[in-house]
């Protein structure tokens, strides 16, 4: 685990994956935005490739680990932990340099063979030398959440935040060192320390739904319907994750989701670093909060904006 060494400035080689520079704008914005106010520089691999988002191994798991061999080594060259502020990101990236880890020591030979596609094509090998990391856990353990606490200008006072975590963050890799997998904690000391209230909820670490939603479109309404109903019936002003994809499902198909359960929802989505953002004292709109399916304004105003 990298630690903050007193008086220095925590590095990471930033992977900020497809959604966050397409869809989710807002989450790029945001995260750019936290480091800058927590002094954490961010070197970002420009040219990363997309993880795949679990569907490369369908075909081909040499597809999938080679693709994310490739950007584990671009981290590598630059001797710095790769940053994801993804679930997903996290938890096949992850998962990929686990199981190369686990191959330099039980079968090198399938690393060479890894290796061998990548220097054809001019790229570094994969050394195995570095760690994958979510936002998340470089806040939590990183950073520190009493260092942390003690950047709040902007205490998110009487707000109450009910977490989803994204199933490939806690269950995408065969160990998790940040956190339980079935009964996670992260989050929620995240929201105190910020000075919010955390709300529990069933749904907090389960599917969104969005793997579902390309081919069986009425369940995955129904799967994200449900988490939503419980995070109100908790008295959740919002729902805060760490993942884009689990945001586009729960946020920006919430119109659809309410139409297919039949009930009115309108439950604000906030992506993490924005919330983080937000008790750091800077301004809903440098945040993107205004890009949001779901209107932020009712959490806004019980923040006194």
């Amino acid at each position: 685990m990298q630690t903050k060494p007193q008086g220095q400035q925590l590095k990471y080689a930033y992977y900020p994956g497809c959604v966050a520079q397409g869809a989710c704008r807002e989450l790029y914005q945001s995260t750019q935005i936290l480091a800058q106010s927590l002094d954490i520089e961010l070197v970002e691999l420009k040219r990363a490739a997309c993880c795949g988002s679990g569907t490369f191994k369908e075909d081909s798991q040499l597809l999938e680990d080679t693709v994310n061999a490739r950007n584990i080594a671009l981290a590598e060259e630059l001797k710095l932990p790769l940053l994801t502020h993804c679930s997903t990101c996290q938890g096949v990236i992850g998962h990929v340099d686990e199981r190369l880890k686990k191959c330099q020591q039980e079968n090198p030979e399938y690393v060479e063979r890894v290796n061998g596609f990548l220097t054809k094509e001019g790229c570094s090998p994969y050394q195995g030398s570095t760690d994958v990391k979510h936002l998340l856990w470089a806040i939590v353990g990183d950073y520190g959440l009493e260092a942390l606490a003690e950047k709040i200008s902007r205490p998110l006072r009487g707000l109450n935040c009910a977490a989803f975590y994204g199933c490939y963050l806690l269950r995408g890799q065969s160990s998790a060192a940040y956190d339980d997998p079935y009964n996670p904690q992260s989050l929620e000391q995240v929201f105190s320390t910020v000075g919010a209230t955390p709300v529990y909820y069933r749904g907090r670490t389960q599917c969104c739904g969005w793997p579902l939603s390309s081919y069986a479109t009425e369940q995955s309404f129904k799967m994200a319907g449900t988490h939503i109903q419980e995070a109100i019936a908790a008295g959740a002003d919002c729902i805060v994750t760490p993942c884009p994809l689990c945001h586009l499902n729960l946020d920006s198909r919430q119109p659809e989701v309410a139409k297919v359960i039949g009930e009115p929802l309108g439950l604000p989505i906030l992506h993490l670093p924005q919330l983080i953002a937000l008790a750091l004292g800077v301004e809903p709109d440098q945040l993107g909060l205004g890009r949001h399916i779901v209107s932020t304004r009712p959490l806004l105003q019980k923040l006194g904006y």
